[in-house]
């Protein structure tokens, strides 16, 4: 839960209409960006029980520079 509601701040600082549902839309394509799903794993392996809430596990500009590239590929209405 946390990650995704650092992934929708993300979504409201780029400028997304509805940033909660760019969020519901973006969870799978960020969270399974090699990067991220690295950085989780790692964090996992070394004990941390919440990577995803974590900024030292997951840093913000991650997230951030993963909406960056997948918000534009969300389809509009």
């Amino acid at each position: 839960m946390a990650f995704q509601q650092r992934l929708i701040a993300c979504a409201a600082q780029e400028g997304a209409d509805n940033p909660a549902a760019a969020g519901y839309a973006l969870i799978w394509p960020v969270s399974t960006r090699t990067d991220i799903e690295a950085a989780y794993a790692s964090a996992l392996a070394a004990g941390n029980p919440n990577p995803g809430g974590d900024e030292a596990a997951i840093s913000d500009q991650m997230i951030l520079s993963a909406v960056q590239a997948e918000l534009p590929n969300l389809p509009t209405s």
